[in-house]
């Protein structure tokens, strides 16, 4: 039984994974251990509402490479919620299955560029009452400073308890130690494009999908 009153600690880990990199699946390793997951969820999306289409590997493709990034590590599992209903990937709808089917506590991992922007989300003054949050750094965005540009009127529903902040309806926000690597997918796809290697950014796995299937202008 966890501290939070249940016997698992399920971590979500949401994104395009487009593709999947050494830096989702180190963040996800340092999260778990650092705050006791028993397990890490990533969920691919399937028509992520921030980000334009065209730059984007199929759903298939996506959901795909993250399965063969994820091959070998028991802590890691992968997950088709969003996939498999189609249209756009709205947090709150996965934070709400996930509360309402699992016998466990939720806990979605979130970094500082996220939290920082969290106002342009579908219903966000909710989805702080359905799982717990850890809010990771991005190099370059202290947890402070995402933390002050969240509206008011929501930072207003959380107390200061310790190292963590508790909301209204008892759910928690803890501003992890964990920092992740400075890798993104843009990153890759850039380098991609321009014929170069992408050796130790993804995994072996990975890349050779992404050269068998001819991805990303390899």
């Amino acid at each position: 039984m966890s501290e939070y009153g249940k016997a698992l600690k399920l971590g979500l880990l949401g994104g395009t994974f487009n593709p999947p990199h050494l830096g989702h699946l180190r963040l996800a390793e340092e999260v778990a251990c650092e705050h006791g997951l028993d397990r890490v969820i990533f969920i691919p999306s399937f028509s992520p509402p921030h980000k334009h289409t065209g730059a984007i590997a199929t759903s298939a493709h996506r959901m795909e490479m993250t399965r063969r990034a994820c091959l070998g590590n028991p802590l890691f599992e992968v997950s088709e919620f969003e996939i498999e209903l189609k249209g756009p990937s709205y947090t709150v709808n996965t934070l709400q299955a996930f509360a309402t089917n699992s016998n466990a506590d939720i806990f979605f991992i979130l970094r500082t560029d996220s939290l920082r922007e969290i106002h342009t989300w579908k219903d966000y003054e909710k989805l702080f009452s359905l799982a717990h949050f850890i809010v990771v750094t991005r190099p370059g965005i202290q947890f402070q400073d995402a933390w002050s540009e969240v509206p008011h009127t929501l930072r207003a529903e959380f107390r200061i308890k310790g190292d963590h902040f508790v909301h209204a309806t008892s759910t928690t926000l803890v501003p992890s130690k964990v920092v992740g690597l400075n890798i993104s997918s843009t990153q890759i796809r850039a380098l991609l494009r321009q014929g170069r290697s992408i050796r130790y950014l993804v995994t072996d796995p990975v890349w050779s999908y992404i050269v068998e299937n001819h991805l990303y202008g390899s």
